[in-house]
């Protein structure tokens, strides 16, 4: 075949000559690289041409003003150009042809890929009260092809949510937008609600938008005490935890359902009722309440006080105890020598833990001798009563029988001569 190049007549043979090419995708505004090479070429001229049939390159001549299109490499086996800030105008069929004769082409499609804009959430004001439906709406415009939108709540996709697909003005690109319906409760309040854009054009980069929920929800109530088991005698502390949004106002402390009985005792502090010296009169049913602009809110805690455990006291022996005697020889006699040995003895008073004087030791003893003093008058007394009426004296003896009142003084008179006979016995 003869045909002229650069005004020089060549002869080729175009047996096995083909050219080369591979489609190309890029992202808009980025830079894109057609190639086309020809693995037996015989000085044969290459030439690009755009999806409008103009000549970009011809060999390594450009045809095409346009600043956006350089040369990349040219050869007898390649023809290289690149496209820079690509926009969804240039996408389209773009050709290689090989000049043999007859002319051979190689088509490459170039695609232009539209980013998704940055995407937007609607639907939400705050606050929001706890139980209501909430509806948010996640959109983003610009993606070519659709993109796609995921919807995430504590790091968990949500799957049941609605998509709708429209194609812009310029028929080219897509606005996506997605709903998604949830009724709120109090554990969504803080949460972070992600609507996540995924698109071929991000690298796997995908874009995201972020809701952080408020709701407000009435307080919720629990009162903590410092020991599980409350001594008579001994400090308790119960604290009121109360939660809620807005924060609960300071909150209120009741007893049985009024207020508290003993103000110098049981003192509020905060959100803590400190009970000081804890006695069974504390029993009873307290009752914290929490209020916020929202609702009030309130849980009660049973005391119960309970007694001290009594604490073992030492093996003491009681000494004998001294005989008493009346003249009725009746005696109330212990056992001399006798030891009374108390063990595992509990004072009911006593406090766990506290040293100090055998108080129930020395109390019995006491007792016992009070006991035996008492029994010793009784006794005492009964013998007296006995004998009172056999006492009788000599001083009136010899008046009982006078006839009239001179004659009982004479006698009487009469009767000192035995005066130093009379005597008085007591006992």
């Amino acid at each position: 075949i003869l045909w002229r190049r650069r005004g020089i007549l060549v002869l080729g043979c175009s047996q096995g000559q083909f050219p080369l090419t591979q489609n190309v995708t890029v992202v808009e505004g980025g830079t894109a690289i057609l190639t086309c090479r020809v693995d037996q070429n015989d000085n044969t001229s290459l030439q690009w041409s755009n999806p409008a049939q103009q000549t970009l390159y011809f060999d390594d001549k450009k045809a095409l003003r346009d600043n956006r299109i350089e040369l990349v490499r040219a050869s007898w086996h390649e023809l290289s150009i690149s496209v820079s800030d690509v926009s969804l105008s240039d996408e389209g069929q773009y050709t290689c042809s090989l000049f043999t004769m007859p002319v051979k082409t190689s088509k490459a499609y170039l695609t232009v890929l539209g980013v998704p804009e940055k995407p937007q959430i609607s639907g939400f004001s705050s606050p929001v009260m706890e139980g209501d439906l909430m509806q948010l709406t996640c959109k983003t415009s610009g993606s070519k092809p659709a993109a796609d939108i995921r919807w995430f709540k504590n790091d968990k996709e949500i799957k049941d949510v609605k998509y709708l697909k429209e194609e812009d003005a310029n028929r080219k690109t897509f606005t996506v937008s997605s709903t998604l319906d949830f009724r709120v409760d109090r554990s969504d309040d803080g949460v972070a609600v992600i609507c996540r854009v995924d698109h071929e054009s991000l690298n796997a980069t995908p874009q995201v938008a972020m809701q952080v929920l408020e709701i407000h929800y009435t307080p919720s109530v629990k009162i903590i005490p410092s020991t599980p088991f409350p001594q008579e005698g001994q400090p308790l502390i119960l604290t009121c935890e109360s939660k809620g949004k807005p924060l609960p106002e300071p909150v209120l402390w009741t007893k049985d359902g009024g207020e508290l009985p003993d103000p110098d005792r049981m003192v509020v502090s905060g959100r803590e009722l400190n009970i000081l010296f804890l006695n069974k009169t504390d029993n009873g049913t307290y009752r914290c309440e929490a209020t916020n602009t929202i609702g009030q809110s309130s849980a009660e805690y049973v005391l119960i006080v309970h007694d001290v455990p009594n604490t073992l006291l030492p093996t003491t022996i009681i000494p004998s105890l001294t005989t008493a005697t009346v003249t009725t020889s009746v005696a109330i006699t212990t056992s001399p020598t006798t030891s009374a040995t108390t063990s595992s003895v509990r004072d009911p008073n006593a406090l766990a833990g506290q040293n100090g004087p055998d108080h129930a030791l020395i109390g019995g003893i006491v007792a016992v001798v009070v006991f035996v003093t008492l029994c010793s008058i009784f006794l005492l007394g009964r013998y007296l009563a006995r004998h009172k009426g056999t006492y009788l004296t000599n001083e009136a003896k010899g008046a009982e029988d006078a006839p009239d009142a001179d004659t009982a003084i004479i006698n009487a008179e009469g009767s000192q001569v035995n005066a130093e006979e009379k005597k008085e016995y007591f006992i």
